[in-house]
């Protein structure tokens, strides 16, 4: 059996400082390679607004893992983010080699290239 691709995104409540954020977000990076897996991008995309409050907080603090892992650590990661207290939400979703090639390209800013390059194109063909 050989490893998936997966992504979970979780949210953290608001009440942490950047410091508790930083060592709750490593503490799970932790977990995930003592369960052996290859943690092999991570962003923080800081704190946000919620769509809808969450155990009574408009905000949180959003992180992304993308990740290779056998099927059964899934399940093991997403006990021990029930377990703690200060994640408010999280989901985790398994990759197809289509995402996995989106992500590639969203990590390497393509589609930001190709959008100033149309937008460059609109402007010389409307000076004309």
């Amino acid at each position: 059996m050989k490893p998936n691709h997966y992504e979970t995104v979780f949210i953290l409540t608001p009440v942490l400082s950047e410091a508790q954020m930083k060592d709750t977000v490593e503490k799970f990076k932790q977990v995930l390679a003592s369960l052996g897996a290859e943690v092999y991008h991570h962003e923080d995309w800081g704190l946000k607004k919620l769509a809808y409050p969450i155990q009574h907080k408009s905000t949180g603090f959003y992180t992304l893992f993308e990740f290779k892992a056998m099927p059964e650590v899934i399940k093991t990661f997403e006990t021990e983010l029930r377990r703690d207290e200060r994640v408010m939400r999280f989901l985790t979703v398994k990759l197809d080699k289509h995402a996995i090639e989106y992500n590639e390209k969203r990590r390497k800013g393509l589609f930001n290239k190709k959008i100033e390059t149309i937008t460059a194109e609109l402007e010389t063909s409307t000076e004309t």
